[in-house]
């Protein structure tokens, strides 16, 4: 902790709050400085192109170059909405003090990490290592080799002129122990991602899961739904594993809390009332005060959970927000081309907010009589005012109630929705727009396709069903070819890494479609993607695979915890599940198997953290079924069942005889029949519908 103790004092000041928010990107007609930054396409790095400070993308050339001339390299990471991030910007890297000081001493790299999330992985472990929470910006001194001499992330611009001082006499003075402290460091950065296999299968058991289930409900708010703490996330892999986990175990008060918390989200401020979709997250305990920018990974994730919350509790303000919410993908995120774009900021003309917040004055000119009733919805109060005595659109209560006590009737309160909509609407979009991050993202398009399927299953409207057909196929043409993957898309773009994320996520979502469609193209290419994820990215180590393909970084990163998306490693560790069951596999079964007995211990002490993991023990501690339709009707029938809610099920079909293991000598040209199975033991076949679930319930 060589350097750290020198700079102890100064750490705690680095700790502000790390709200991700964003700034307008003035882009003038002259610069009087530019970098090679210039040559980029992204977004964020763009914001900088025209910093004094020399700033370069990451690349091994630059590596390089610092170990030729034995320069300490400065690491900045962050993304086009991160607030403190341009906060930064403004007063430091655009000082031409500070830039004098970091490009005569330093080799400086800026990185977007939604580029390249594998660099942000291993210098976000890094802060963890040294105590900090980790966050954006992230700033870190290295070695010429990239090994990290110091981690911090917001710093004024005295602060981090004194850093740069310090670290740099320090290393100047004593190189020795500046690289055994790094070497240590680095060392435990490594040591995160040793994993021992484990084939203790016999671990995975009920009593495991509902084990980690029961020590995860001591940490959620029972009153506001979501987990307990000052600020509140919507997780979408968390909230699905858990509605499933209550259907298949019928436990009412985790089915509550997932119903709370849908409900508690959708009226508050975090959900976007006029224009559909949701915030990044609350900067308060009560889903009340959004940071305001929109994500495509969390939107597309929250139109599947609301679509399959749909067919459980059959709630209209669930169908709502999944129309409301696709409408708002479809308006505001799509690229002309078919794909959708990363972000939305959550600054317009440098303020946080000010696209979507209002003032009194504004909402009784614009909505006249409307506004008493209008006020009494959303809580138009002096008491409930933001900043600058402006309001954020939420609600205390359902409608129902509220109906009750305003004696309106639903019919009638629908058209007076419309109408403030659109009046409201039509001001908004005079407004001066959040600006948008128009890199198209490979794994959140794929979430996108799946939260697409999800929603035709409970709606049956084939919009749905198009839309993901459309992105899928967008994927395949601009991000596909015979070296693999692309994580980033966008005309012009250099990018050519492509990660394991992009793999599982794209792997999972083409099993989605060929369950939806039967089409046998979509199965080919998941087990083309399986194949190439197990030559590009296994671990025989460890028994999982790395984030990356093997790039020159200090450390290859192998993530499993599950957060505002899931792992990686979860998702491939289902699709090694889902293909051993389609292609009767055995391998592909102990694989899966492996990998989460491995992550039992993580998963039974921290299911939340851990909640894709959890379902997967889920689908193999509890019974799981395979259901297969085989006949000219098949497509029909698997459409039927998929608009029911069926846990623990796969659905398959195919309308053509088939020599796949599930359909094979069960074709009957005149007939069409659904097998009912459980490993490998099956019913008698039957043919409907209603007498499938009913063997699926007395199995």
């Amino acid at each position: 902790m060589f350097f750290l103790r020198y700079l102890g004092y100064v750490l705690i000041l680095f700790m502000a709050p790390l709200l991700q928010s964003c700034k307008e990107f003035s882009n003038k007609s002259e610069h009087p400085f530019t970098n090679d930054l210039v040559k980029e396409t992204s977004p964020y790095l763009l914001q900088h192109a025209h910093n004094p400070v020399n700033w370069r993308a990451w690349n091994d050339v630059v590596i390089e170059e610092a170990k030729e001339s034995d320069k300490l390299i400065i690491i900045s990471i962050g993304y086009s909405s991160c607030h403190w991030c341009h906060v930064m910007e403004e007063e430091t890297f655009e000082d031409v003090e500070i830039a004098k000081l970091m490009n005569e001493n330093f080799i400086n790299i800026k990185v977007d990490r939604e580029e390249r999330p594998d660099i942000d992985q291993v210098y976000q472990t890094a802060a963890q290592l040294t105590g900090n929470n980790g966050g954006w910006p992230l700033n870190a001194i290295t070695l010429p080799d990239g090994k990290p001499l110091y981690i911090g992330t917001y710093h004024t611009k005295d602060q981090w002129r004194e850093m740069l001082t310090t670290i740099k006499k320090q290393y100047t003075e004593d190189p020795q122990r500046a690289a055994d402290y790094a070497n240590q460091l680095t060392a435990g950065i490594a040591e995160t991602n040793m994993f021992v296999p484990s084939v203790e299968f016999d671990q995975l058991t009920k009593e495991a899961l509902s084990d980690g289930v029961e020590k995860w409900k001591a940490r959620w708010d029972l009153n506001l739904g979501g987990n307990q703490g000052q600020q509140k996330f919507p997780m979408p892999n968390m909230l699905s594993f858990l509605l499933d986990y209550a259907m298949v175990v019928d436990d009412k008060s985790a089915l509550q809390h997932v119903k709370r918390t849908l409900n508690k989200m959708s009226e508050g401020g975090i959900y976007d009332h006029l224009g559909g979709g949701f915030f990044r997250y609350s900067t308060d305990s009560q889903w009340k005060v959004p940071h305001f920018e929109k994500m495509l990974y969390d939107n597309a994730q929250l139109i599947g959970l609301y679509s399959k919350a749909y067919k459980v509790f059959k709630e209209e303000k669930y169908r709502d927000v999944v129309f409301e919410t696709t409408d708002f993908i479809e308006r505001e995120m799509k690229n002309a081309e078919g794909g959708y774009f990363a972000t939305l900021d959550a600054d317009s003309e440098g303020e946080e907010g000010k696209f979507y917040i209002w003032t009194q004055d504004e909402l009784k000119s614009i909505l006249k009589d409307d506004f008493e009733l209008f006020s009494s919805y959303f809580n138009i109060e002096d008491r409930n005012t933001w900043e600058n005595n402006t309001f954020i659109l939420y609600k205390n209560e359902a409608d129902e109630p509220f109906l009750k006590k305003h004696a309106i009737a639903p019919a009638d309160f629908f058209s007076i929705r419309q109408r403030w909509n659109e009046k409201l609407m039509s001001a908004r979009n005079e407004r001066v727009r959040p600006t948008t991050d128009d890199k198209i993202i490979t794994s959140w398009n794929a979430l996108l396709i799946n939260g697409f399927l999800e929603a035709y299953h409970a709606f049956g409207d084939k919009n749905f069903l198009n839309g993901a057909i459309a992105t899928y196929e967008f994927i395949r043409e601009k991000s596909y070819s015979k070296s693999g993957l692309v994580h980033s898309y966008k005309t012009g773009s250099r990018r050519k890494e492509g990660f394991l994320e992009d793999y599982a996520f794209l792997l999972d979502a083409s099993l989605k479609l060929y369950s939806t469609t039967l089409e046998t193209k979509y199965l080919d290419f998941s087990n083309e993607l399986m194949k190439q994820a197990q030559t590009q990215f296994s671990d025989a180590t460890s028994g999982m695979f790395r984030f990356n393909k093997g790039e020159n970084l200090i450390s290859n990163p192998i993530k499993t915890h599950d957060a505002e998306i899931p792992s990686g490693n979860s998702v491939m560790a289902h699709n090694l599940f889902q293909l051993g069951h389609i292609n009767y596999d055995p391998e592909y079964f102990k694989q899966s198997k492996t990998m989460l007995t491995t992550m039992l211990p993580y998963v039974t002490d921290y299911s939340d953290s851990y909640a894709n993991w959890s379902h997967l023990l889920l689908n193999v501690s509890h019974p799981y079924f395979e259901i297969a339709v085989v006949g000219p009707e098949a497509k029909e029938r698997c459409t039927e069942l998929q608009q029911l809610n069926l846990p623990n099920t796969l659905i398959v079909g195919t309308s053509e005889k088939s020599e796949l293991p599930l359909f094979e000598d069960r074709y009957f040209e005149d007939e069409t029949y659904i097998f009912v199975c459980q490993n490998r033991v099956c019913k008698l076949p039957v043919n409907s519908v209603e007498k499938a679930v009913e063997q699926l319930k007395n199995f």
